[in-house]
Protein backbone atom coordinates (compact mmCIF):
# COMPACT_ATOMS: atom_id res chain seq x y z
CA UNK A 1 0.00 0.00 0.00
CA UNK A 2 1.21 3.42 -0.76
CA UNK A 3 2.21 5.61 1.88
CA UNK A 4 0.64 9.28 2.06
CA UNK A 5 2.41 11.93 3.13
CA UNK A 6 -0.08 14.55 2.93
CA UNK A 7 -3.79 14.28 4.11
CA UNK A 8 -5.99 17.91 3.46
CA UNK A 9 -9.51 17.51 4.87
CA UNK A 10 -11.80 19.44 3.92
CA UNK A 11 -9.92 22.90 4.21
CA UNK A 12 -11.49 25.85 3.50
CA UNK A 13 -9.87 29.43 3.68
CA UNK A 14 -10.75 33.07 3.64
CA UNK A 15 -9.16 36.30 3.21
CA UNK A 16 -10.87 39.10 4.77
CA UNK A 17 -14.52 39.46 6.23
CA UNK A 18 -17.93 39.97 5.56
CA UNK A 19 -18.74 41.78 2.01
CA UNK A 20 -15.04 41.88 1.45
CA UNK A 21 -14.18 38.13 2.43
CA UNK A 22 -12.32 36.15 -0.24
CA UNK A 23 -12.77 32.18 -0.33
CA UNK A 24 -9.64 31.39 -1.41
CA UNK A 25 -10.31 27.24 -0.71
CA UNK A 26 -13.70 25.97 -0.54
CA UNK A 27 -13.79 22.16 0.95
CA UNK A 28 -10.50 20.51 -0.26
CA UNK A 29 -9.68 17.48 0.27
CA UNK A 30 -6.44 16.02 -1.16
CA UNK A 31 -3.94 12.86 -0.47
CA UNK A 32 -0.38 13.12 -1.91
CA UNK A 33 1.28 10.03 -1.99
CA UNK A 34 4.81 9.27 -1.58
CA UNK A 35 6.78 9.06 -4.97
CA UNK A 36 3.52 11.34 -6.62
CA UNK A 37 4.95 14.23 -9.45
CA UNK A 38 1.80 15.98 -9.40
CA UNK A 39 1.19 19.51 -10.46
CA UNK A 40 -1.91 21.68 -9.12
CA UNK A 41 -2.81 23.84 -12.19
CA UNK A 42 -5.33 26.22 -12.88
CA UNK A 43 -6.47 30.02 -13.93
CA UNK A 44 -4.84 32.75 -11.60
CA UNK A 45 -6.45 33.31 -8.60
CA UNK A 46 -8.00 29.52 -8.34
CA UNK A 47 -5.98 29.04 -4.98
CA UNK A 48 -3.04 27.40 -6.22
CA UNK A 49 -0.58 29.26 -4.41
CA UNK A 50 -3.20 29.47 -1.34
CA UNK A 51 -2.89 25.47 -1.44
CA UNK A 52 0.47 25.21 -1.78
CA UNK A 53 1.17 27.42 1.25
CA UNK A 54 -1.40 25.61 3.60
CA UNK A 55 0.62 22.20 2.65
CA UNK A 56 3.87 23.28 4.14
CA UNK A 57 2.01 25.44 7.22
CA UNK A 58 3.25 28.71 5.88
CA UNK A 59 -0.64 29.80 6.19
CA UNK A 60 -3.42 28.75 7.95
CA UNK A 61 -6.44 27.64 7.37
CA UNK A 62 -10.00 28.96 8.07
CA UNK A 63 -11.15 25.71 8.75
CA UNK A 64 -10.30 21.98 7.94
CA UNK A 65 -7.12 20.14 8.84
CA UNK A 66 -3.73 18.95 7.53
CA UNK A 67 -1.48 16.36 7.97
CA UNK A 68 1.93 16.02 6.82
CA UNK A 69 3.71 12.27 7.54
CA UNK A 70 1.07 11.83 10.09
CA UNK A 71 1.47 15.05 12.14
CA UNK A 72 -1.17 17.59 12.28
CA UNK A 73 0.21 20.98 10.80
CA UNK A 74 -2.64 23.13 13.15
CA UNK A 75 -1.90 21.32 16.86
CA UNK A 76 2.06 22.56 16.10
CA UNK A 77 3.21 26.03 17.65
CA UNK A 78 4.88 28.40 15.59
CA UNK A 79 8.53 27.28 16.67
CA UNK A 80 7.46 23.29 16.22
CA UNK A 81 5.89 24.27 12.98
CA UNK A 82 9.09 25.67 11.55
CA UNK A 83 11.11 22.81 12.78
CA UNK A 84 9.16 20.13 11.22
CA UNK A 85 9.15 21.90 7.89
CA UNK A 86 13.18 22.19 8.37
CA UNK A 87 12.95 18.16 8.79
CA UNK A 88 10.03 17.19 6.77
CA UNK A 89 8.99 19.60 3.76
CA UNK A 90 11.61 21.34 0.91
CA UNK A 91 10.47 24.29 -0.68
CA UNK A 92 10.88 25.90 -3.77
CA UNK A 93 10.34 29.46 -4.59
CA UNK A 94 9.90 31.44 -7.79
CA UNK A 95 11.89 33.90 -6.83
CA UNK A 96 14.75 31.39 -5.75
CA UNK A 97 15.23 32.69 -2.11
CA UNK A 98 18.80 32.47 -1.48
CA UNK A 99 20.69 33.90 1.36
CA UNK A 100 23.14 36.39 -0.62
CA UNK A 101 25.39 37.00 1.84
CA UNK A 102 26.00 32.90 2.13
CA UNK A 103 28.08 31.39 -0.87
CA UNK A 104 26.35 28.58 -2.84
CA UNK A 105 27.77 25.79 -0.62
CA UNK A 106 26.53 27.33 2.47
CA UNK A 107 22.91 27.91 1.12
CA UNK A 108 22.70 24.15 0.02
CA UNK A 109 23.98 23.13 3.32
CA UNK A 110 22.07 25.57 5.53
CA UNK A 111 18.85 23.62 6.79
CA UNK A 112 21.61 20.66 7.36
CA UNK A 113 22.95 23.19 9.77
CA UNK A 114 20.08 23.53 11.59
CA UNK A 115 19.13 20.11 11.68
CA UNK A 116 22.84 19.37 13.38
CA UNK A 117 23.88 17.08 10.49
CA UNK A 118 27.32 16.33 10.89
CA UNK A 119 30.37 17.77 9.07
CA UNK A 120 31.10 15.15 7.04
CA UNK A 121 28.15 13.91 5.83
CA UNK A 122 26.97 17.52 4.90
CA UNK A 123 30.13 18.14 2.47
CA UNK A 124 29.27 14.28 1.11
CA UNK A 125 25.75 15.63 0.50
CA UNK A 126 26.25 18.83 -0.77
CA UNK A 127 29.09 17.94 -3.55
CA UNK A 128 26.84 14.72 -4.54
CA UNK A 129 24.08 17.41 -5.58
CA UNK A 130 26.32 19.82 -7.07
CA UNK A 131 27.75 17.04 -9.43
CA UNK A 132 24.31 15.90 -10.16
CA UNK A 133 22.64 19.69 -11.05
CA UNK A 134 25.75 20.46 -13.08
CA UNK A 135 27.01 23.20 -10.33
CA UNK A 136 30.44 21.55 -9.86
CA UNK A 137 33.15 24.47 -9.72
CA UNK A 138 30.06 26.99 -8.22
CA UNK A 139 30.65 26.11 -5.05
CA UNK A 140 32.29 29.35 -3.59
CA UNK A 141 29.86 31.77 -5.87
CA UNK A 142 27.41 33.86 -4.20
CA UNK A 143 24.03 34.22 -5.60
CA UNK A 144 24.94 37.34 -7.29
CA UNK A 145 27.71 35.76 -9.35
CA UNK A 146 24.86 33.23 -10.48
CA UNK A 147 22.82 33.06 -13.96
CA UNK A 148 19.03 32.73 -12.52
CA UNK A 149 19.15 29.08 -13.99
CA UNK A 150 22.03 28.41 -11.50
CA UNK A 151 20.50 30.13 -8.50
CA UNK A 152 17.14 28.36 -9.07
CA UNK A 153 19.40 24.74 -9.15
CA UNK A 154 20.93 26.00 -5.81
CA UNK A 155 16.92 26.27 -4.49
CA UNK A 156 16.50 22.98 -5.87
CA UNK A 157 19.34 21.57 -4.14
CA UNK A 158 19.28 22.80 -0.59
CA UNK A 159 15.22 21.71 -0.98
CA UNK A 160 16.30 18.09 -1.80
CA UNK A 161 19.58 17.62 0.03
CA UNK A 162 18.20 17.08 3.43
CA UNK A 163 15.84 14.25 2.06
CA UNK A 164 12.55 15.54 3.23
CA UNK A 165 9.62 13.90 2.72
CA UNK A 166 7.75 16.06 0.29
CA UNK A 167 8.91 18.88 -1.71
CA UNK A 168 6.03 21.98 -2.79
CA UNK A 169 7.30 24.10 -5.91
CA UNK A 170 5.86 27.28 -6.08
CA UNK A 171 6.01 28.38 -9.91
CA UNK A 172 9.64 26.91 -10.28
CA UNK A 173 10.22 27.68 -13.87
CA UNK A 174 8.20 31.05 -13.96
CA UNK A 175 11.68 33.17 -14.11
CA UNK A 176 13.18 30.84 -16.71
CA UNK A 177 13.68 30.32 -20.61
CA UNK A 178 12.12 27.36 -21.12
CA UNK A 179 15.13 25.36 -22.12
CA UNK A 180 16.49 26.00 -18.81
CA UNK A 181 13.46 25.52 -17.03
CA UNK A 182 12.95 22.34 -19.31
CA UNK A 183 16.35 20.63 -17.69
CA UNK A 184 15.72 21.37 -14.60
CA UNK A 185 12.22 19.32 -14.71
CA UNK A 186 14.16 16.31 -16.28
CA UNK A 187 16.46 16.62 -13.17
CA UNK A 188 13.66 16.81 -10.80
CA UNK A 189 12.07 13.73 -12.16
CA UNK A 190 14.94 11.81 -12.28
CA UNK A 191 14.97 12.56 -8.34
CA UNK A 192 11.42 11.47 -8.26
CA UNK A 193 12.26 8.30 -10.67
CA UNK A 194 15.31 7.18 -9.21
CA UNK A 195 15.32 8.21 -5.50
CA UNK A 196 11.36 8.47 -4.72
CA UNK A 197 11.43 12.21 -4.28
CA UNK A 198 6.98 13.20 -3.51
CA UNK A 199 7.17 16.20 -5.67
CA UNK A 200 4.03 19.06 -5.77
CA UNK A 201 4.04 22.00 -8.10
CA UNK A 202 1.56 24.62 -8.42
CA UNK A 203 2.46 26.06 -11.99
CA UNK A 204 0.94 27.72 -15.03
CA UNK A 205 4.32 25.94 -17.36
CA UNK A 206 2.65 24.26 -19.82
CA UNK A 207 6.46 22.22 -19.44
CA UNK A 208 5.38 20.85 -16.06
CA UNK A 209 2.02 19.97 -16.81
CA UNK A 210 3.62 17.62 -19.83
CA UNK A 211 6.01 15.62 -17.29
CA UNK A 212 3.53 16.13 -14.59
CA UNK A 213 2.19 12.09 -13.58
CA UNK A 214 -0.55 13.76 -12.09
CA UNK A 215 -2.49 16.33 -12.61
CA UNK A 216 -4.87 18.54 -10.27
CA UNK A 217 -7.29 21.16 -11.50
CA UNK A 218 -8.39 24.34 -9.08
CA UNK A 219 -11.18 26.49 -10.12
CA UNK A 220 -12.45 28.76 -8.02
CA UNK A 221 -10.86 27.70 -4.74
CA UNK A 222 -12.19 24.14 -5.25
CA UNK A 223 -10.58 20.63 -7.04
CA UNK A 224 -12.56 20.28 -10.32
CA UNK A 225 -10.37 17.19 -11.59
CA UNK A 226 -7.42 15.14 -9.88
CA UNK A 227 -6.11 12.85 -12.89
CA UNK A 228 -3.12 10.19 -13.46
CA UNK A 229 -1.53 10.40 -16.46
Amino acid sequence: MEETVIVAHKIFKAFGEGETEIQALRNVDLDIKRGDFAAIVGPSGSGKTTLLNILCGLDNVSSGEIKVSGRSLQEMSGSELAQFRREHIGLVFQAYNLIPVLTVLENIEYVMLLQHVPAAERKERVHTFLAELGLEGKENRFPAELSGGQQQRVAIARAMVSKPDIILADEPTANLDSETGGQLLEMMRKFNEELKMTFVFSTHDPQIMERAKRLITLTDGRIVSDELK
